[in-house]
């Protein structure tokens, strides 16, 4: 009851705008990310006919204790927005709501009779880009557009000066019917071919004014000839071009020709995303990845990836907006660092969208490196733990020993959530020679990491130790010893509370214990147990298997070793022919361990 009066006391303030709406639990984990028409009609539906919802929905109402909302100018920008985040957080109640696409691209190639078209692929190929557009209608109607006034050619041909001259090709029905003017047998001219491709480029970069009279005059001329279905021809054009303007605009449509770039670094890599406003729309988008050579600062950093940008785009635009001043005074450039209104808007927009990028570099870098990465399961787990990193390979350390006899120490692998255990490893305890936790724990840390250093081969994104504080601690000092706590999380999980511990935390990480994060690491917990308790197990058969051969005079280790590999068992061993015995040890040997388990 406590829970739903603080809800209705949010749903009071929320505004009857279009925009994205989060949900939140109380470890403040984003549990839904939704677009609205009307944020405050959308929200409140939710806690309306609460006995009449679906079960997930219900789950969902009971979970949520915040609601944070994004306000937007129009339903498309919301719908854009809301995808951005779904891909970037990942929020558990979406995950199978969603299509995981990715918004398309208009394409124009860079070659001497350059194509335009839709992709979802974007490389750095040479080629200009235009988008992305949530809207795919809208991204067709351009193409149509710059067909029917372009006549731009829609093969794949590799067209070139040369090849014409030499008769290569021969038109195609396109040309037959009017949409295409045969580049491809010299009946088009390459001036005139990208005399049309730069008009159509000024379309792209959002200068529509010339679609609209060009709609317009066709649309007048055909009802002066009384061509009347012709003239709703293009009337419905002209409306569905309005339509676009409408819904593609971000800010302000007053705003124009400005470039923005925002900023961010993870691990050791610098990250920019740039977006072009051309009449309040965003009409380009690029990302670009650095990584500094010395110490430059991010004012520096940022500056080179600008120089670059417009470089690469072509761009003279006299405003820039930043995230934070360059401290540059440079002949006809305007800086800005927006702190409230449509450049703050056109900032965060640039943001989000980089965010986006960081998130799906770092997932194919993973998936380079281990392959198909479980990115809800691996997600929900950073999020809990409150990680840097999406933590794909995890290592976990268990100590072992039954009466201060044979301290030994595990480590499993888990690597995309399943057990590695090719890479599993063991340890025997050499510094200590009674039961001592603490001392097994900084040893096992420091041999497992200092070997992986010295074989350059890749540390864990996450260390579990089997513990409480203090084994944590103890594992700390050696990771520190090492110089490696920047490079690799730790966290611990107490027995009977199952409480889940992180350096520098006097309390412990509060976690639903029905959650999958929790599962997770338990499975791993308990699976380092029982490779540590195996393994405990394993030397003490050995020891006294070795106990019991040691009395056989007249046999060596060697003897022994083949044995031991052999047989599981002594009653193995004394149940063995002597035909057997003399296959694996030859034949003296073998009437000596023979007639050992055999006298009268």
């Amino acid at each position: 009851m406590k829970q739903l009066d603080n809800i209705k006391k949010q749903l009071e303030h929320i505004p009857h705008q279009p925009g994205v709406y989060k949900y939140l639990d109380q470890n403040n984990t984003i549990l839904y990310v939704g677009k609205a028409k009307d944020l405050k009609k959308r929200v409140s539906s939710y806690w309306k006919n609460i006995e009449q919802a679906s079960g997930k929905i219900k789950v969902l109402i009971s979970k949520t204790v915040k609601i944070e909302y994004i306000i937007t100018n129009s339903e498309a920008d919301a719908l854009l927005l809301e995808n951005n985040l779904i891909k970037t957080l990942h929020p558990r109640y979406n995950i199978l709501l969603k299509d995981d696409k990715t918004y398309p691209w208009i394409k124009v190639t860079n070659e001497e009779f350059p194509q335009i078209f839709k992709t979802r692929l974007y490389t750095n190929d040479g080629s200009q880009y235009f988008g992305p557009y949530p809207s795919v209608t809208l991204m067709y109607l351009l193409l149509d557009l710059i067909k029917k006034l372009f006549s731009i050619r829609s093969c794949k041909l590799p067209l070139t000066e040369d090849s014409i001259s030499k008769n290569k090709f021969k038109e195609c029905l396109e040309f037959h019917i009017g949409n295409c003017l045969a580049p491809c047998v010299g009946k088009q001219t390459k001036q005139d071919y990208n005399d049309k491709i730069q008009l159509a480029l000024k379309i792209l970069k959002g200068d529509l004014k010339p679609v609209r009279d060009f709609l317009y005059d066709k649309m007048k001329e055909s009802a002066d000839k009384l061509l009347f279905e012709q003239a709703a021809f293009f009337k419905n054009k002209l409306d569905l071009l309005d339509q676009y303007q409408s819904k593609s605009i971000i800010v302000n449509p007053k705003l124009h020709d400005i470039d923005v770039f925002s900023f961010d670094q993870k691990n050791n890599l610098y990250f920019i995303n740039f977006i072009k406003i051309m009449h309040g729309s965003v009409v380009q988008s690029h990302n670009l990845t650095l990584s500094p050579q010395l110490n430059e600062s991010k004012e520096e950093i940022l500056w080179q990836g600008i120089l670059h940008i417009r470089e690469l785009f072509n761009s003279n635009s006299n405003e820039i907006v930043v995230p934070f001043n360059l401290n540059l005074n440079i002949k006809n450039i305007i800086f800005t660092v927006p702190k409230a209104g449509d450049k703050l808007k056109l900032l965060q927009l640039s943001f989000s969208n980089l965010t986006f990028f960081i998130h799906q570099y770092t997932l194919n870098k993973l998936k380079a490196n281990y392959g198909n990465v479980n990115v809800r399961l691996l997600n929900q787990v950073k999020n809990d733990l409150k990680l840097q990193n999406i933590p794909v390979r995890m290592e976990c350390f268990d100590n072992s020993h039954h009466q201060g006899d044979e301290l030994v120490a595990s480590c499993v692998v888990f690597i995309n959530g399943k057990p590695a255990k090719s890479e599993y490893r063991h340890f025997k305890i050499k510094t200590v020679d009674i039961p001592d936790d603490f001392a097994s724990m900084r040893e096992v840390i420091f041999r497992r990491y200092k070997r992986l250093l010295e074989e350059n081969k890749p540390l864990p994104h996450l260390i579990v130790i089997d513990g409480g504080k203090g084994q944590l601690s103890a594992a700390l000092e050696s990771l520190k010893i090492l110089n490696i706590t920047e490079k690799i999380e730790i966290i611990s999980i107490a027995k009977k509370l199952e409480e889940i511990y992180k350096p520098n935390d006097s309390l412990p990480l509060y976690i639903d214990k029905r959650s999958e994060t929790l599962k997770l690491i338990q499975r791993i917990r308990n699976e380092a147990h029982r490779f540590a308790i195996s393994f405990h197990r394993q030397l003490k058969l050995n020891h006294s298997f070795s106990s019991i051969l040691d009395e056989i005079s007249g046999i060596g280790n060697t003897t022994k070793t083949k044995l031991l590999k052999q047989y599981t068992s002594i009653d193995k061993i004394a149940e063995a022919s002597k035909e057997e015995l003399v296959s694996l040890i030859g034949t003296k040997r073998a009437n000596i361990v023979w007639n050992f388990f055999h006298k009268e």
